[in-house]
């Protein structure tokens, strides 16, 4: 994508000066404020991962993957806005995988979607039902849940043309699954901004990553979304993610900046500095030694 502005001066919502010195209309005029600066920093770091990570190009049909959680909404809003002033054109198509959890309110999203005017699809598959036959109790059913919903999603993909899916990921979850391979898995690896699927038929995409939790809540919540808890795994007992996001809200509480620091290093990787035989030859540095300093006798010889 273009290096290009995305953001139009006139789409943001004016700010409107009080007819009045009432503390009413003052705070009201505060909180419009506030929420343009919030609109326009979520608009601007969602624009910089796309141009910075080339994830929507000229004509891509994108795939938003709508749970009914606060992160998917804000990411479709934040979409839709750059959408509209974007040097590029590309459509977006919502899709919600209904897992048939027991209680799960089938016509929020519709209704919510139909009001926006935004182009859906409800996607039915009982996986709740395998999750909860196959994962043995006391354990976590995030794994295979994950499995088999991103199984589900990248099918789906195909049959209606979306060459990319957009997942709600933030900077705070690409964080979390770092700590999480760090000290359960016992790989350094997290969630990238942009994957090629192992069967290279799906790009998945995550625009806000550069995008803070905080900011995405914030910006739910004046939204108004109409959010749909997920009682297949949040209230889980034994999340090790949930003990993670604690350590870093913790973290990010006592030693601001923090967490910034922590993001742009996993943008800033130095395989040389870190023990990866298949990141980095370090057999060869003999012989790459030894090419640097004949080359180093030779100019001393011509000189």
């Amino acid at each position: 994508m273009q290096s290009l502005d995305y953001f139009d001066p006139h789409f943001d919502t004016p700010e409107v000066a009080p007819a009045a010195s009432s503390d009413a209309v003052q705070a009201d005029a505060k909180q419009k404020r506030e929420f343009n600066k919030l609109q326009k920093r979520l608009r601007r770091e969602v624009g910089n991962a796309i141009i910075d990570y080339q994830m929507i190009n000229e004509g891509d049909r994108v795939m938003v993957c709508l749970s009914g959680g606060k992160d998917s909404y804000t990411m479709l809003e934040i979409l839709r806005n750059l959408q509209r002033n974007a040097p590029v054109n590309f459509s977006l198509v919502a899709v919600n995988l209904d897992q048939k959890q027991p209680g799960f309110p089938e016509h929020v999203l519709p209704a919510y979607l139909d009001k926006q005017g935004v182009e859906y699809h409800i996607v039915e598959r009982d996986t709740y039902s395998v999750v909860k036959e196959k994962t043995p109790e006391g354990k976590t059913t995030c794994a295979l849940c994950s499995r088999l919903r991103r199984g589900s999603l990248y099918g789906f993909a195909e049959e209606i043309g979306a060459n990319k899916i957009a997942l709600g990921h933030h900077r705070e979850d690409i964080l979390e699954t770092l700590f999480l391979n760090m000290f359960f898995g016992g790989n350094l690896k997290a969630m990238p901004p942009k994957l090629l699927s192992d069967d290279g038929k799906n790009i998945v995409i995550r625009p806000l990553a550069y995008c803070k939790e905080a900011d995405v809540a914030e910006f739910s919540r004046l939204m108004e979304f109409p959010i749909i808890p997920c009682n297949l795994c949040g209230s889980q007992p034994n999340m090790q993610r949930q003990v993670v996001k604690e350590m870093l809200a913790e973290w990010d509480k006592k030693f601001p900046g923090r967490l910034e620091s922590m993001f742009k290093a996993v943008t800033n990787v130095s395989p040389s500095q870190l023990a990866d035989r298949n990141l980095f030859d370090f057999e060869g540095l003999e012989a790459k030694q030894a090419e640097l300093l004949a080359g180093r006798i030779q100019a001393f010889n011509v000189s």
